[in-house]
């Protein structure tokens, strides 16, 4: 077995960016599909490995960590090259997570869910979404304007962070154009050697249900 084991699905953004860190780490890791579609994460087996019953959840050297930036500040620690060069860092670096995961995540994959796998169509919920998230992804832009990656002139856990849910557009309606700062840091994480799509990193996809008869 592999030092690293993730459980996560192809459709979570929040293990897309542990998985992706891993990936970009060189780390010897290896996915524990989750059927999340199929009820899995309600089980009791399941909530005996995390309590939360949700994914990520990676297991490494007798440690078992779950929540997504918990585990992207322990993996900062394993992979210096992807965590903070100094204090101001760090706190940077915490603060652009807290940033993804009270402001941009929590909105993106909502909406994102509420689309395209609840598929409520457009509701009074999903507007209240797309203006959390529309707002979040003008702040990120911003941000990104005069500066490669979002804390340091490298990628950081932050940026695994931050790019977890950006990589579906489509499926809830953005489109780069309008954010081109975020586009082109998406590209520059794209041209990471190793960099692998989230359908393609992690197992899941298509879903059954979404097979072509």
């Amino acid at each position: 077995m592999a030092p690293y084991q993730l459980y996560c699905f192809a459709q979570s953004g929040n293990a897309y960016k542990v998985a992706l860190t891993l990936q970009l780490a060189g780390a010897n890791w290896s996915p524990r599909f989750v059927d999340f579609f199929n009820g899995e994460t309600r089980t009791p087996a399941y909530r005996a490995v995390n309590v939360m019953g949700e994914v990520p959840v990676l297991e490494h050297g007798g440690l078992r960590l779950s929540q997504s930036g918990v585990i992207l500040d322990y993996l900062a620690g394993q992979f210096p090259q992807l965590g903070p060069g100094n204090e101001e860092e760090r706190r940077e670096i915490l603060r652009w997570t807290l940033f993804d995961n009270h402001k941009l995540t929590s909105h993106i994959a909502t909406l994102r869910f509420q689309l395209q796998f609840a598929q409520t169509g457009e509701t009074p919920v999903t507007v209240f979404l797309r203006g959390r998230m529309v707002a979040a992804l003008k702040i990120l832009n911003q941000h990104l304007g005069d500066r490669p990656y979002v804390v340091a002139d490298r990628l950081t856990t932050a940026d695994m962070s931050l790019c977890g849910y950006l990589f579906w557009p489509a499926e809830y309606g953005v489109d780069w154009v309008d954010y081109p700062a975020i586009g082109a840091w998406l590209q520059r994480i794209q041209s990471q050697p190793g960099w692998v799509a989230p359908y393609d990193l992690m197992p899941g996809h298509p879903r059954p249900q979404d097979r072509p008869a």
